[in-house]
């Protein structure tokens, strides 16, 4: 069909060509229907997409250490770490630069956690390290004030490491954020990056001026290591500054200055310091992003020529996913087996008998999920109800009753009282579909009732059993309450350890890695059943 004439195009009423305005008015209709949806749409990525996203991220994230940490990090990478000794002193300097800095910020815990993980002991180090690392260096600040006391008055030191435009507009209520003078880092970039660090933090952290305070005791080493490297660095500048600089140039050279070495006082904190594989670890997990959580996830660890398996006491992840995989389809199986006569029988029975019986499946979903699952606590154990009426019955020995509970057992018969009626409900809106007429037609044909069932009946119920197992078996490896309260230590599912490591150990990164790996296998479960069965053979009605 055309949307030309022989005189022409065909018009709209407004004059335009029918065929612009039809796609005006198409283009209008769906910014509506656009708009319409929008609230929806923010919320859903507000509140479900973004969340999802940012924990899955979670799992190869690893910035703590670089962020924390950045010098000892750069200092690390030409470090042998398998050479068996511990790094060179300018990697403990460097060290000790870095925790001074987060142990004011208040998160070197934060990366001795991080490394925790992969190397136990670690976190212990950091703390301990934290309270004593402010001073180091004290033998050198006290020097440099001994020969002249100027070297702790904070005017001297801003003179010596500031800009001097920041310096001229320093001191006031809206004091701008430390700038250092590039004269300072051409010739002392050591201790102006100390400085600067020192004077950044306390403006963020305690809120006061570099003009009013004292450096800490780490800035007075680094500069003693750039003095001693560039002896000639008092030429660059100019008056008072550039004599103190000359003075302790000169003070520096004299044996009778004293010296420390930072080495020794990290390991005077703890003799772990010292220990190769600390700072192998500090090395390996120094990168931004990582694949150490999927490592462990899948029982792996990091090693030294690449990932390795972990010892065999360590390996309970794999073992975790195929135990959560067979008891959820084990549940899913249980379900359909319990779940088909209900649905058969409440699609066939009369409305009202139905909807009686409707409630009595829909009844546990007004009880709590907790309650429901204590309550087979009770029944489950040696002295709970069911054990009592088999001994009372004469089945079970009172001396040998039935363990029933803190087991994979317990875990599928109380996970299957809760999760059937997510396989009826399925069930039942799709057997209520199913035309009485076909059962008496085939049984008129000369079919059993066997027969008429499963060659005329089942094969329509089969959508309805398809969207109960998928409903079910999701439902199944996502639970952790009650495989947590029934399960012992052999029932529970790696949806425990997730939770666990979201609520206990705080290792976010190891929980994002087994949910991510969890999400995964589910997706090619769904891609297989699709490719089987066909998602568009399931059905809710």
């Amino acid at each position: 069909m055309s949307d030309t004439t022989d005189t022409g195009p065909v018009l709209a009423a407004d004059g335009t060509p029918l065929k612009r305005s039809l796609a005006r008015a198409l283009r209008m209709q769906k910014m509506r229907a656009l708009a319409l949806i929008a609230p929806l749409l923010l919320f859903v990525l507000l509140t479900f997409i973004l969340p999802i996203g940012d924990m899955l991220f979670r799992s190869v994230e690893n910035s703590i250490v670089s962020e924390t940490l950045p010098r000892t990090t750069a200092a690390v990478q030409t470090y042998d770490a398998d050479g068996g000794e511990a790094p060179p002193e300018s990697t403990f300097d460097a060290l000790a630069y870095d925790l001074v800095v987060a142990a004011e910020k208040k998160i070197h815990t934060r990366v001795g956690s991080r490394l925790n993980y992969e190397n136990a002991g670690i976190s212990s180090l950091f703390r301990k390290a934290g309270r004593k690392v402010d001073d180091m260096g004290e033998v050198y600040l006290d020097q440099f004030v001994e020969l002249d006391p100027a070297w702790e008055e904070p005017q001297a030191l801003i003179a010596l490491f500031a800009d001097p435009s920041w310096a001229a507009s320093a001191g006031g209520e809206d004091e701008p954020r430390f700038e250092y003078s590039s004269t300072a880092a051409e010739v002392l970039p050591g201790a102006t990056d100390a400085y600067t660090a020192w004077a950044r933090t306390i403006q963020t952290e305690d809120q006061d001026s570099p003009t009013k305070e004292e450096p800490w005791a780490p800035v007075y080493m680094a500069l003693y290591h750039d003095l001693a490297d560039n002896p000639d660095a008092a030429s660059a500048f100019e008056g008072d500054t550039a004599a103190r600089l000359a003075t302790a140039a000169a003070a520096i050279q004299s044996p009778e200055w004293q010296t420390m070495s930072t080495r020794d006082a990290f390991v005077d904190i703890d003799e772990d310091w010292a220990d190769p594989e600390v700072w192998r670890t500090i090395k390996t997990y120094s990168s931004k992003y990582t694949n150490g959580y999927f490592l462990n996830a899948a029982d792996f660890q990091k090693g030294h020529d690449g990932p390795e398996l972990r010892p065999e006491l360590q390996r309970i992840y794999g073992t975790l996913f195929l135990r959560t995989m067979i008891m959820s389809l084990a549940i899913t199986v249980s379900c359909i087996v319990l779940g088909y006569p209900v649905a058969w029988i409440l699609a066939n029975l009369p409305s009202r008998t139905a909807n009686v019986l409707m409630i009595l499946v829909l009844l546990p979903f007004w009880t709590s999920l907790l309650v429901r699952t204590s309550a087979w606590k009770v029944m489950l154990q040696q002295q709970g109800v069911i054990n009592d009426v088999l001994v009372w019955l004469g089945i079970v020995a009172d001396n040998d009753r039935l363990v029933m509970i803190n087991n994979q057992f317990g875990t599928i018969v109380a996970m299957t009282h809760i999760l059937l009626p997510f396989m009826i409900l399925p069930m039942y809106s799709v057997m209520q579909t199913i035309n009485p007429s076909y059962l008496r037609a085939a049984k008129s044909l000369g079919a059993t009732n066997w027969t008429a069932f499963w060659r005329v009946y089942f094969p329509q119920s089969v959508p309805g059993i398809g969207a109960g197992s998928i409903l079910v078996f999701i439902l199944a490896i996502g639970y952790y309450i009650t495989p947590e309260l029934v399960g012992g230590t052999k029932g529970v599912f790696i949806s425990n350890r997730i939770a666990f490591h979201i609520s206990q150990s705080l290792n976010w990164g190891l929980a994002a890695a087994l949910g991510t790996i969890l999400l995964v296998v589910v997706l090619l479960l769904y891609w297989a059943y699709d490719k089987i069965v066909g998602i568009d053979n399931v059905k809710l009605g």
